[in-house]
């Protein structure tokens, strides 16, 4: 985010194009990677953070390098940052879209998997087959690292259900060179920290980090209430704070910061050969830190469990793809158009006209676990119903879709007697969506939980706001 954030920059503060030309001619390029075309309506950009022993180039980090990143000398390559970048066809605004490492999802040849194994385990079986088959260390490392990348690609596709269309790599050591190139980032605690297994141990409050205590800052998850959405909570409000330096074009005024910038960007970033940044560029003239916003994808358990034992994020496809459809107002595959809603603004009454006992209060508890407000819950008094809907003052209301989408497709009704910041949900005996004893019974990913952990959509971080985001 920061290697894009500072040729952007570049563009906008009115530098030469000579000089954006000269920082993306450093850039490695990769081709061959089964990307789309920019057609739904945004241009979708897969940002990953990879902790590689290697710079961009297949370069070997030096001791020192390797020492400061905690990188160790573990074969392997980890992909535990995982964006997607939507940006409008207007070029006027972008959201960042964090995808939790432990999402589990249908990883391309795989099956079923964590998402932030789809690169690495993907590449290291490509790369014992290449070795077995006679072909040179080389040659098996740069086919594998494109079947890895592939992988992840198709992957996140599928999840989100979003052609990707360009691919941006950045690695660790690129994280701190480019966090020293802009003279540290301003970030903020809650309160005080100190866990050794990140290295994190920072006072509360507003403080300033350099690159290596900024790795360990967005690094840390244990001690942390949500682990790794917290953890992700963390990169989102330094790339933001980042995003908005780097957007100011004061750090960019000063040649030599501007040479350490395009030094870092050279040894440490990877792009899609097919992409035409200039072009893109210049489809940004009106982008500002304030049109830069960081979301997470929704998720339905933070605390799942695979039938194997493995601790895993269970995601629903579905949800998630009507959220990410949303962020540019686009029609999903089913035909409808995802509203952007914030939950926290809504009020439900769930009301049962059917004959299951208690499932009033399990949708509605669905409902509060994705972000919406609880308001009435009991028994329909209105009469017979046949089937269940959601009803609203407008039948045309967002919110009511919202609710309705989320409940599994529901029809939405027009009802004068409900308030316009409330919507009411009533279930007959057809209900089979969240809360239900059918929905329970098609849990198709094999997880399950003692206790459900859902993660509310929570309101997304701009990077135009002054100062840092207080965290956990």
């Amino acid at each position: 985010m920061a290697a894009i954030s500072a040729v952007l920059v570049l563009t906008l503060t009115g530098f030469a194009w000579r000089s954006v030309d000269n920082l993306i001619a450093n850039i490695d390029r990769i081709g061959d990677l089964g990307l789309g075309g920019g057609r739904d309506g945004a241009v979708d950009i897969l940002l990953v953070g990879v902790d590689s022993r290697t710079d961009a180039h297949g370069n070997p980090l030096t001791t020192a390098e390797r020492a400061m990143l905690h990188a160790g000398d573990e074969v392997g390559t980890n992909t535990d940052t995982i964006v997607l970048i939507r940006v409008p066809n207007d070029g006027r605004s972008a959201t960042a879209i964090s995808i939790p490492r432990d999402s589990y999802v249908e990883v391309a040849g795989q099956g079923k998997a964590k998402i932030n194994s789809a690169y690495g385990s993907t590449k290291e079986a490509q790369r014992a087959e290449l070795l077995a088959d006679g072909k040179s260390e080389a040659e098996a490392e740069r086919e594998s690292t494109k079947a890895g990348r592939q992988a992840l690609i198709k992957s996140v596709a599928t999840l989100t259900g979003i052609t990707v269309d360009h691919y941006a790599e950045v690695s660790l050591l690129g994280f701190v060179l480019l966090t020293d190139s802009v003279g540290g980032v301003e970030v903020c605690l809650n309160q005080a920290v100190d866990e050794p297994m990140s290295g994190a141990d920072f006072p509360a409050g507003r403080q300033r980090l350099d690159g290596q205590e900024a790795l360990s800052f967005v690094r840390q998850r244990h001690d942390l209430e949500r682990g790794d959405i917290d953890r992700i909570v963390r990169q989102q409000v330094f790339m933001a704070q980042l995003v908005g330096q780097l957007l100011t074009a004061k750090t960019l005024a000063n040649p030599s910061k501007l040479s350490e910038i395009s030094e870092a960007v050279g040894r440490t970033v990877v792009l899609d050969e097919d992409w035409d940044v200039l072009a893109f560029l210049q489809q940004l003239k009106d982008l500002s830190g304030g049109k830069v916003e960081f979301e997470t994808i929704p998720v339905s358990d933070l605390n799942s469990m695979t039938s194997a034992g493995e601790s895993v994020v269970k995601v629903d496809p579905r949800t998630v793809q009507r959220f990410v459809a949303g962020l540019v107002g686009e029609q999903t595959d089913d035909g409808d158009t995802a509203p952007k809603i914030d939950a926290s603004t809504v009020t439900v009454n769930v009301l049962n006209a059917g004959g299951a006992t208690g499932l009033a209060g399990k949708v509605s508890t669905a409902l509060t676990g994705k972000g919406f407000q609880e308001g009435t819950v009991g028994n329909y008094t209105g009469g017979s119903v046949s089937s269940s809907r959601v009803l609203a003052a407008d039948a045309d209301d967002p919110k009511a879709a919202a609710v309705a989408q989320v409940l599994g497709g529901l029809t939405v009704v027009a009802d004068r007697t409900v308030s316009a910041n409330t919507v009411s949900v009533v279930l007959a005996s057809d209900y089979s969506g969240p809360g239900s004893a059918a929905a329970g019974m098609f849990d198709f990913d094999a997880t399950s939980s003692a206790t459900a952990t859902p993660i509310p959509p929570a309101p997304p971080i701009d990077a135009g706001q002054n100062g840092p985001k207080c965290v956990n």
